[in-house]
């Protein structure tokens, strides 16, 4: 009465994978590292427009975070070259809410992946950088 199938399901998973798969933990410190190594490239924005020893140590901080997650390998930074509009006040608020928010989404990642020490780092940039714009933390 019925005809047997005679092709594999669609849903059936291959018995094979032909690419390699990454643990939920390895994207999330894939992710956990893009968030920082942009937040560095923010930061040493930053340090170009406004020098302060915070930012200079903030810095520090955050490539040594990044190497770690990604075993060793230093990220690659970019020196930002200071124009006409060094002292801006907008330009700066720009960079420090746009540095808040890329804290946050590494805080995000860093405490779903239970890494305190990336957690830590980006709660005190978040922190800092709300006190630099004036918004509560």
């Amino acid at each position: 009465m019925y005809e047997p199938i005679r092709t594999k399901s669609v849903h059936t998973m291959a018995a094979v994978p032909d690419f390699p798969h990454r643990s939920r933990e390895e994207e999330l410190e894939i992710r956990l590292a893009g968030h920082l190594t942009a937040l560095l490239t923010v930061t040493d924005e930053l340090r170009a427009l406004a020098p302060d020893p915070a930012l200079d140590d903030a810095a520090r901080r955050l490539a040594a975070q990044v190497a770690r997650l990604r075993a060793g390998r230093a990220p690659l930074r970019a020196a930002p070259t200071p124009d006409a509009g060094t002292h801006d006040p907008a330009r700066l608020a720009a960079l420090h809410q746009r540095a808040h928010t890329l804290a946050g989404q590494a805080l995000v990642v860093a405490t779903s992946l239970a890494d305190h020490r990336g957690a830590a780092l980006a709660a005190e940039r978040m922190a800092a950088h709300a006190e630099a714009v004036g918004v509560a933390a």
